[in-house]
C-alpha cells in the first residue's frame, strides 16, 4: 500500500493523536548534562572503570532527574591532563597528587582548581633491570628513568623527595634529567624487553607486578617508603567553576564513585574482569584480582598521606602557595572525612 493511501485512511481520532505526537516531538528536548572524565593507564583507576562499565554516573544523575552523557577519554602523564583541564577541553581530571598539587597552585586565586576525590591508596615501585643499580647512589648519567610526565608527575615528585631524602633538599632534582616521559605500557615493555635507552621506571599497578615477574628486574624503592606509609597518589580534580555551575552532576559522580567502590570491595572478581575487558590487558584474571584484594591497596575516596608531599614541593619552591593542610587542595565535600 502507498504512502499517500495510508495517509487517506487515518481517522479523525486518528490524526488528532498524530497531530498531538507531532507537537510533543517538535518541543525541544531537554538537553543532557555533558561529563568528560580524563583518566590514564591502570588499575589505579579502576573506580573510574567499574563506573563506566556498570553506568553508575548516568544511573545516579537519572536518580536525580539529570540526564548525563559522560565522554571518556584516555590521557598519559599529569602535563597533558592539566593542560586539557585548563583548556577546558576535560571537566574530571584524573592524575597524580603531584600534578594536582601543581596545577592548584597554578590557578590559586582564580580558577581554583582542586581535589574531588582519591582515586585509592597504591604502592609506586620505583624498578630497573639493571643489576648494578640497588641504591639511588648507584644510578649515574647513563641510566634513564621512565615517568608519565617530567617534573610533574606523582612519579616525579616521589623520586625528587627519595633524591632529596638521599643527598639533601637543596638536590631534590638531582636526577631530573635522568628522566624520560614515557607512559606506564610503553615503560614496562622497555624494560621487560631491555633493548632500549630505558632501564628504570617509575612504575603503577599493575605494570610494575608485571615488570617485577621478569627476571633481572627489581625493585629500589617505593612510594610508602619514601612517604613512611600509605599514600594516595592518584586522584581526581576539577575547577571551582565546574562544581559550582553542575552541582546535582558533580553529585551524581561522588555517588557513583562511592557506589563503584562498594562494587570493588563486594566483588573483587568482577571488578578484575571489567579492568581486562577496558583496558585490553592480557593480564591474567587471577593475578589481577590478587592486585586488588592486595593488602597495601584501597580503593578510599578520602586521601591519605599527600601532605607530607606538598609541603615538601613548598619547601623546594616547587608550589608557590603553601598549604596548611589537605583541606587547601581538596574541595569541602570531603572535608568531613578523616584525610591526611
Amino acid at each position: 500500500m502507498s504512502r499517500t493511501l495510508i495517509s487517506k485512511s487515518v481517522t479523525t481520532s486518528g490524526l488528532a493523536t498524530l497531530l498531538a505526537v507531532s507537537l510533543v516531538s517538535a518541543s525541544p528536548a531537554q538537553a543532557a548534562e555533558q561529563l568528560r572524565i580524563a583518566e590514564q593507564f591502570g588499575i589505579t583507576y579502576l573506580l573510574l572503570h567499574v563506573a563506566r562499565d556498570q553506568e553508575l554516573i548516568e544511573k545516579h544523575g537519572a536518580e536525580r532527574g539529570v540526564d548525563i552523557d559522560v565522554e571518556w577519554l584516555q590521557l598519559s602523564g599529569g602535563a597533558a591532563v592539566n593542560d586539557a583541564l585548563l583548556s577546558n577541553s576535560i571537566d574530571i581530571a584524573g592524575a597524580g597528587v603531584g600534578p594536582l598539587l601543581t596545577v592548584w597552585d597554578r590557578t590559586h586565586g582564580n580558577l581554583n582548581v582542586k581535589g574531588v576525590a582519591s582515586l585509592g591508596e597504591f604502592p609506586n615501585f620505583l624498578i630497573t633491570n639493571n643489576s648494578d643499580i640497588q641504591t639511588l647512589e648507584d644510578i649515574d648519567d647513563n641510566d634513564r628513568i621512565a615517568v608519565p610526565a617530567v617534573g610533574v608527575s606523582v612519579q616525579s615528585r616521589f623520586l625528587q623527595k627519595a633524591v632529596a631524602d638521599t643527598f639533601g633538599q637543596d638536590q631534590f632534582d638531582r636526577l631530573e634529567g635522568n628522566t624520560v616521559a614515557l607512559p606506564h605500557p610503553d615503560a614496562t615493555a622497555a624494560l621487560i624487553s631491555g633493548g632500549t635507552e630505558i632501564n628504570t621506571h617509575f612504575s603503577a599497578i599493575p605494570f610494575q607486578y608485571q615488570a617485577l615477574q621478569h627476571e633481572g628486574v627489581h625493585k629500589i624503592t617505593d612510594s610508602y617508603e619514601i612517604l613512611g606509609g600509605p599514600v594516595s597518589p592518584t586522584v581526581l580534580y576539577a575547577t571551582e567553576a565546574f562544581r559550582a555551575d553542575n552541582p546535582e552532576v558533580y553529585a551524581a559522580f561522588l555517588e557513583a564513585l562511592e557506589e563503584a567502590k562498594t562494587f570493588i570491595e563486594e566483588d573483587p572478581r568482577e571488578a578484575a574482569n571489567i579492568y581486562q575487558r577496558l583496558s585490553g590487558t592480557q593480564l591474567d584474571i587471577d593475578f589481577l584480582e590478587s592486585i586488588i584484594t592486595d593488602e597495601q591497596v584501597s580503593f578510599s575516596l578520602v586521601p591519605h598521606n599527600t601532605f607530607p608531599l606538598a609541603e615538601f614541593l613548598f619547601e623546594v619552591g616547587a608550589i608557590r602557595n603553601e598549604p596548611t593542610s589537605w583541606q587547601d587542595y581538596f574541595f569541602d565535600n570531603i572535608h568531613a572525612w578523616e584525610g591526611s
